[in-house]
């Protein structure tokens, strides 16, 4: 078996940065000289086309360092360098055939360019074959270029006027470094070639750039999108994928000319741009904010700024003319917005969590949506709520025309449009219609105007962005029908009836951006929902269905819609959303805040951005507040814990004193009582014998007391019984 031919090995700085993970990952994808065989491809058309196999092809082989000693290595990456001296780097530089430096992100990466350049420069001897330098620079080194001629300053600069740019005040340093790189290529060609790659505002897969406004748009917690100045400058810009591509491009053909304009054909202005986000992301509308207060804003730096301020015409002549590459997004951001939004989504795992709740009245639908919405922070749909806002939108926009009349600025005989682009009149048909109709149904809106309006809703950005929690509606398999049916489908004729077996055969056609991705369907018997409906508060249940009334009507008209055979449940079925249940009468929860923990595991993880700088440091400043408190509270509960031990302590110490004192004192008292007959009969019978015995003792004053005393008892007592002395 042959063996594996090695790959290209391409260094690549700071590969876990946005451009260097990009980059890096589509190049370990490319088979060296791919871009040589597809150009040979186009001009040899399809004549020596041949089945026979074709030999094994290098790839390129990624290595590189990364911005934080920290990070992961990428998956991409065959090794990752944590460089300790500039002598163990250019021993890895040395064994790369190519060396790619991204000075675009870090500034600080500009000095050590120039320096690994130069420092390949006089390694060129030892070079058994060419090597390849391409830095990738910015067009910010163009920022301060202007035309000779006034009246020329609508043609677009070029690759070929490189030598005329100027660069813009904060960025000399990177014009410095370009013209380094470009000077040491001109010495040694066939063993040292140099291009620097000149990149336009970078755009695509999670954004860098432009993050700010995606970001600021997928929240939707703004009405309109700032625009900070007047947003008349045209803004160059590549797909970040395009710029790989140049790359890839630039190692396999190795052209002549060393300074290359990496830029799409668009000429959009940063107006346009912004715009085209919102619109596609967010709230469709735009704010132009003077520019004191872009500088005034944290999360912008003054690097950013200067690249959203540039105002430049470049158009990629040596792309389109020479290089001729496979674009991604050749006509620029705006054209290709569905694209690079799909791509924004998925690559920082923005989806939308899509959830519809089912059951019956009582079953704590709402509570268990409203937990739903709080954790994965989502939006509550519920058709009360959604037509008092649609009514109260419209509302809003009729009194715009109020406005326009008294000030006369309404132009007779034409629809009158204001400036979001909201027809007036068609928004006072709509209101009208909408009262009438609920009028006319005692309070309830038919079908006809409530699908709409859910739908609108379901269909708003924010509801598109973080997803939403259905609560109750669609009822019925006709509503779930027209509610998530493709926009622009025929209508069947409500009077034809299909076959029971076409209908089963046949899975009905749907909207996949509205469509839920989870059906909990919630189950509980009749006895159970309606106790649970008794024993709710008075204050709940004023104002609402859960009057008794009400409420078994309500329960009565659910089992209908859900003992038919074309149930809600079983759309979904079709669609192979199959609903989960749960019962909740298993868990006597009132709350359900035991059925809620199983939906969000079987949800998973939320879809989002996760906590924001200032929401996790006021999560720490809370938990920092609780943690003081926690502890000023455990040590005043030892405190008291301590004094009350303290007290137990010398109540027991007294009681056993007390206990101590009594045992004395009974003591006492019981030898007391033990000792009076031995008392009185030794008074009677003993002591006045002893006293006569003492007395006759003193009187003879014996050499033995005691003997003498003994005897003197014995002889004059013989009626003691000694036995009881």
């Amino acid at each position: 078996m042959a063996e594996a031919l090695p790959g290209r090995r391409v260094f690549l700085n700071h590969l876990d940065t946005y451009c260097g993970r990009n980059i890096g990952e589509y190049l370990s994808t490319c088979a060296v000289g791919a871009t040589l065989e597809n150009q040979d491809e186009e001009e040899e058309g399809d004549e020596n086309d041949s089945d026979a196999e074709l030999p094994p092809r290098e790839v390129y082989e990624i290595v590189g360092t990364l911005s934080k000693p920290e990070s992961a290595t990428p998956p991409f990456a065959q090794e990752t360098y944590a460089v300790s001296s500039r002598e163990v780097l250019l021993s890895h530089l040395l064994e790369c055939e190519i060396v790619l430096y991204n000075i675009t992100e870090d500034a600080s990466q500009i000095e050590e360019a120039t320096w690994a350049a130069s420092a390949l420069h006089k390694e060129i001897k030892t070079f058994a074959k060419q090597k390849l330098f391409i830095l990738i620079s910015t067009i910010m080194t163009w920022g301060s270029t202007k035309h000779r001629d006034p009246e020329d300053a609508e043609t677009p600069f070029t690759d070929h006027d490189f030598r005329k740019r100027k660069a813009h005040p904060n960025f000399m340093d990177y014009i410095n470094a370009e013209k380094h790189i470009v000077k040491l290529g001109k010495t040694k060609k066939e063993k040292f070639s140099t291009y620097v790659v000149a990149s336009g505002l970078q755009y695509g897969a999670e954004e860098d750039l432009f993050h700010y406004f995606f970001k600021l748009c997928w929240l939707g917690e703004t009405p309109a999108i700032p625009v900070f100045g007047e947003g008349d400058n045209i803004v160059p810009t590549i797909h970040i994928r395009d710029l790989a591509t140049v790359l890839q491009t630039v190692a396999d053909q190795r052209p002549e000319y060393q300074y290359i304009l990496a830029v799409d054909t668009s000429m959009h202005t940063l107006e346009e741009i912004v715009k085209c986000i919102s619109k596609n992301v967010g709230p469709g509308k735009i704010e132009k904010i003077a520019e004191i207060y872009a500088f005034q804003n944290r999360e912008l730096s003054q690097k950013q700024l200067d690249m959203w301020f540039v105002n430049l015409r470049m158009e990629p002549v040596c792309l389109k003319e020479n290089l001729n590459i496979k674009w991604v997004a050749e006509e620029g951001l705006i054209e290709n917005i569905a694209q690079v939004v799909r791509e924004y989504k998925q690559t920082r795992g923005l989806l939308p969590v899509k959830v519809y709740i089912h059951g019956p009245p009582a079953s704590g639908k709402t509570t268990i949506a409203k937990e739903l919405c709080k954790h994965y922070k989502l939006h509550y749909v519920r058709t009360t709520d959604v037509i008092a806002e649609k009514i109260a939108q419209l509302e809003k926009i009729v009194a715009k025309e109020l406005d326009r009349v008294e000030t006369e600025i309404q132009i007779e005989g034409e629809d009158v449009q204001d400036e979001e682009g909201e027809n007036i009149e068609a928004a006072k048909e709509l209101l009208e219609a909408i009262k009438e109709n609920m009028k006319k149904h005692k309070g309830r809106l038919s079908d006809e105007y409530l699908i709409k309006i859910m739908k609108d809703k379901l269909m708003s950005m924010p509801c598109r962005n973080q997803g939403y929690v259905l609560d109750g509606f669609p009822e019925t398999y006709k509503q779930a029908m027209e509610l998530f049916k493709v926009e622009g489908e025929e209508e069947e004729e409500e009077e034809q009836e299909q076959e029971e077996e076409e209908v089963k055969s046949k899975m009905p056609k749907f909207n996949e951006i509205i469509i839920p991705e989870f059906v909990f369907s919630l189950t509980a018997s009749d006895e159970f929902l309606i106790n649970r409906a008794i024993n709710l508060p008075e204050i709940e249940v004023v104002g609402t269905h859960y009057t008794e009334k009400q409420f078994l009507q309500s329960l009565k008209q659910f089992r209908r819609l859900n003992t038919d055979d074309r149930t809600v449940l079983n759309y979904f079925d079709e669609l192979e959303i199959h609903p989960q249940f749960i019962d909740i009468a298993v868990y006597e929860d009132f709350e359900n805040s035991l059925s809620v923990p199983k939906m969000i595991k079987e949800i998973g993880e939320p879809r989002n951005y996760g906590l924001t700088d200032e929401e996790k440091e006021a999560l720490e400043r809370q938990a920092a507040a609780e943690r003081i408190v926690k502890e000023v509270q455990e040590k005043a509960e030892q405190v008291l814990r301590e004094a009350k031990e303290r007290e137990e302590r010398i109540a027991r110490w007294e009681e056993w004193i007390k206990q101590q004192e009594e045992v004395k004192k009974q003591e006492m008292e019981l030898l007391e009582a033990q000792s009076f007959p031995l008392r009185n009969y030794l008074m009677k019978n003993v002591m006045p014998t002893l006293m006569q015995g003492i007395n006759e003792c003193c009187r003879i004053r014996p050499d033995d007391p005691i003997n003498f005393l003994a005897e003197y008892l014995f002889k004059n007592s013989p009626e003691i019984d000694w036995n009881k002395c």
